[in-house]
């Protein structure tokens, strides 16, 4: 480990040790620490619904975020009855199910594209309430040429706008992915976000090569911070990701919500997530 890291850790821990204001949005701090959960793009994608829940549940995970189009099949199409057994089963577990990952987006330059993304949402956020969810991931995914940034921003922010209208109504969240690139830049995300002033929008942050700067995701975590709902992670033995800077910010910005794996499938898919428990405790474990 570098001094610059060491340094870096030592920091963390200094702030995480004073405390700072709970992050806007974030459940009561009294609560406890984030949360181990997982995505079923790509890890858990070809499993069904039970056999996801006993996976996590027997490698101590506490929350699950189900990717649409996988082969768990838990989609807007599902009847009331299909619903109610989809509760049933998670209430019945220790998973809680967080989140659908939704593929609607909204930087489309056509009106006509982008209402019906806003529906599909609609959708996903009345699976939502009918499951138990507490939110839906959404995206922007590129920068169409035919318009300016700033257009694509407002484009993007008077969808979330509509969709966070209707999840408010409902008590779902819509959380808002960031890639990394163009549309998914920080600094765009932020932008959007600032146009958007939703209650009920905020953003998932991703754990992307493209926020780590010199070393170090805080200066995109701080430009995000205020809207911080959801976290992703992935591969957790890529050294080249400040995984321990980054639990540390959340840790002292009161972040006790989930951060949910999404790894690439495994083929020992019960040993990996023994294995990824292990090294997230590591990582989250409170400094000193």
């Amino acid at each position: 480990m570098s001094q610059k890291t060491r340094r870096r850790e030592f920091l963390l821990c200094s702030a995480a040790a004073v405390g700072t204001p709970a992050l806007e949005g974030s459940t009561s701090a009294a609560a406890g620490g984030a949360k181990l959960g997982c995505v079923t793009y790509n890890l858990l994608k070809d499993f069904d619904l039970q056999t996801i829940i006993k996976l996590l549940e027997t490698a101590g995970f506490e929350g699950v975020e189900l990717r649409t189009e996988h082969k768990h099949g838990i989609e807007p199409s599902i009847d009331a009855g299909e619903r109610s057994r989809v509760r049933k089963s998670f209430e019945a577990s220790k998973v809680r199910l967080v989140s659908y990952g939704t593929t609607c987006e909204f930087h489309s330059p056509d009106a006509a594209v982008r209402a019906k993304n806003v529906e599909i949402g609609r959708q996903f956020v009345d699976l939502a309430r009918d499951t138990g969810a507490m939110g839906i991931k959404v995206r922007p995914n590129g920068l169409p040429k035919e318009l300016s940034v700033d257009e694509t921003v407002k484009n993007i922010a008077s969808s979330l706008k509509e969709l966070g209208d209707y999840g408010g109504k409902h008590g779902i969240e819509v959380w808002l992915e960031v890639h990394g690139r163009g549309t998914n830049s920080p600094a765009v995300v932020a932008s959007i976000m600032k146009e958007t002033r939703h209650p009920s929008v905020g953003v998932c942050w991703n754990s992307n090569a493209e926020e780590v700067v010199n070393g170090s995701v805080k200066q995109n975590f701080d430009l995000l911070k205020p809207w911080i709902k959801h976290v992703h992670i992935n591969e957790l033995g890529d050294a080249r990701y400040p995984w321990r800077e980054l639990f540390g910010l959340l840790r002292a910005a009161g972040y006790n919500r989930y951060t949910l794996a999404e790894a690439q499938e495994n083929p020992q898919t019960e040993r990996f997530l023994r294995w990824y428990k292990a090294l997230w405790t590591e990582f989250n474990r409170p400094c000193g």
